[in-house]
Parts: C-alpha cells; structure tokens; sequence
C-alpha cells in the first residue's frame, strides 16, 4: 500500500467487507486506530467463510469508548484500557485481542528505517517543541555517525480521542518528568507543538507529507507504507528496533488472568530487548446487553479469530495473545457477560 493511498484505504477495505454499510446480520464496533488493518484482515476472512460483515468504525479510542457507553455500536475498541472501577461503574467487559508497538516515524530524505535513534528523553523534548531542528546537539549525541541536517522539526500529531496517543504520552511520562508535569498521560491532551491529524492513517499521511516531520503510529501503518521509524533507548538502555520479537519482550512478564479488568500498560517495561512503546489493544461489551444475539455474533467473531487469525496477526506485525489468555478472557465472557435469562450469550467456539 503506498503512502499516497494511506488515507483512502480504510474507506476502500470498509467497502470490500461490510464496514460502513452494515447488513442485518453485520457485527457493529467502533474505537480504536491502532488494530484496524488486523481487524480488517479478520473481518475479510470472516466474511468469505460465514457471510457475516464487520460494521467497524476506525474513529479512535475515544470514540469507541463514548459510542459503547452510548450503546449505538455493539462493542467499542480502545487502546487506552478503562480501569476496573470504570468498567465496573459503566457496566462493562473489557478484554485484549492483540499486542502491537507504537513507533516514532519521520521524514528526512536519505534517512532510512533504524538509521536514526532516540531516547525517551530526546523524544519528549522534541514533542515539548524544547528541541527543534535534526542537528540538535542532543540527536546529535545518539547518532553520532549519522550526518543530521539542520531541517525544522514539525511534530504531527492526533487530533481525536486516541489510544494510540494515551500509550505514547503514558510512555512520554514515565521518562521524561517535564512531560509527565507539564503535558500528562491522556487520550488527548494539550500538545505543546505541532499539527494535529485525525487516526493512525492521519498521522503517517501528515508525516509522509512533511520534509523534517515527526510522529508516531501503531508499527503496523509504519511498515505498510513503507515509512521511516527510528529506533529507541529503552529501559534497561539498550537500543532496540520495533520488531514483533521485541513488543512480545515486553509483554512476557504480564499475569494477564490475574489482572482485573486485563487492565495492563505495557510503556516502559524492562528487558534488554524490550520495545518501550509496547500496547495491548481492548474491546469492550456490556455485561448485560440489550441485544444479546449481536454480542453472540461479536464473541463469536472474535473467538474465531483467537483460533484462526494468529497468522494473520504476525503477517501484520501484531502479537497473537497466549494460548491460556484466551482460555482465560472465554472464562470471563462465561462467567460475566450474560443475557436475560442469566445465561452465557456465548456457548463456545
């Protein structure tokens, strides 16, 4: 997929399987930027084996967030999970479908993939507007082999409720102290530079516009389109690149069956190879839904996509959930997410 055709394609795969023009059997979801090219592999899939679309609406986290709790869409999609409390309050199950990387990706002509990296640190001032052109002494430090030009830095980053943007700015705040004082952890918070851009295909179509521009965008956008990412220093202060092999690093040590909620950051996790930008991304129903066929329909989507979409999921550089997390979330969607008569509104596979 070229660069060129990054803002079309969500509109062009909608078309192909179902979304944005639900039929009466299609499953409806909204939310989050960061798993739609999986969601819309799945979907495809799904859709040529059962004749059941997927209506998904690419609108970010916080969207997805505000259209479940106003119950238009059968779940909702988020990258930034809702805390136990928040789950309980609102009445809802939260549960994770895949782990991906959100990664930095810039435009500097003769700059390829991995040739430039930077650390959490260099990365917050860049976004605080503290610094400003390519050839800063402080880029300059990281890569000292690498010949910087002296362009502008132009920040681009979301404009909407995003998910993908809480996993960035939580990273932002836990290494960097001016960031976490000054600007926080959010879904959406008050940058201090830059251009705003609507979704992960916003971000990557602004940067890929923009000589000497910055962003981030869920990995799987940065290698579809061919764009430039830059490596990080991460915790344990190691330079790593985001691979599949480094965001699973991250995700190793996670108790998942015993986390309320699934309620888990993986930002800034130790691990000489860990990728630092690390996130799992969530889907969220009603425990007691209006219309339990259509939560039926959606369990049974994504059932079939634990047990069929693995493949898929790491052609698109996304890290299938364990075997016994699965079991586990099948476990909760038992014992928690119940119709009318108080049974299960899922019977198994």
């Amino acid at each position: 997929m070229r660069l060129s055709n990054i803002v079309m394609a969500a509109g062009l795969v909608a078309a192909a399987i179902g979304f944005g023009s639900a039929q009466a059997a299609d499953i409806s979801g909204a939310g989050a930027t960061f798993p739609y090219p999986i969601y819309a592999k799945w979907a495809d899939t799904y859709k040529k084996e059962t004749g059941i679309g997927l209506n998904y609406q690419s609108i970010g986290s916080g969207g997805g967030i505000k259209q479940i709790k106003a119950k238009t869409v059968t779940f909702g999609a988020s990258d930034a999970p809702l805390k136990p409390e928040e789950l309980e309050k609102a009445g809802l199950v939260q549960f994770p479908t895949v782990i991906g990387g959100v990664v930095p990706i810039i435009n500097l002509p003769g700059i390829k993939p991995g040739d430039i990296t930077l650390d959490g640190q260099t990365l917050a001032d860049i976004f605080q507007g503290k610094i400003t052109t390519w050839n800063d002494e402080a880029i300059k430090k990281l890569n000292p082999n690498v010949d910087l030009p002296a362009t502008a830095i132009a920040v681009v980053h979301r404009s909407d409720g995003s998910g993908t943007s809480f996993v960035f700015t939580t990273y932002l705040s836990q290494v960097s102290k001016a960031w976490a004082d000054g600007v926080g952890a959010a879904s959406a918070v008050e940058w201090p530079v830059g251009l705003g851009a609507k979704g992960n295909e916003g971000v990557a179509a602004g940067v890929g516009q923009t000589k000497g521009a910055i962003g981030y965008v869920e990995y799987a956008y940065a290698a579809q389109n061919g764009m430039t990412f830059t490596n990080l220093i991460n915790r344990d202060g190691q330079k790593v690149a985001p691979e599949s092999a480094n965001f699973a690093a991250a995700a190793a040590n996670v108790d998942w069956a015993n986390t309320p909620g699934y309620y888990v950051i993986l930002t800034n996790e130790p691990g000489a190879t860990s990728w630092p930008i690390t996130a799992a991304t969530f889907i969220l129903v009603y425990k007691k839904p209006d219309d339990a066929a259509a939560v039926a329909e959606a369990l049974k989507f994504f059932s079939w996509a634990y047990e069929t979409g693995d493949q898929a999921a790491a052609d698109l550089h996304y890290i299938p959930l364990p075997d016994n997390v699965v079991a586990s979330i099948k476990e909760t969607w038992a014992k928690e997410i119940l119709g009318a008569d108080g049974k299960p509104v899922f019977a198994g596979k």
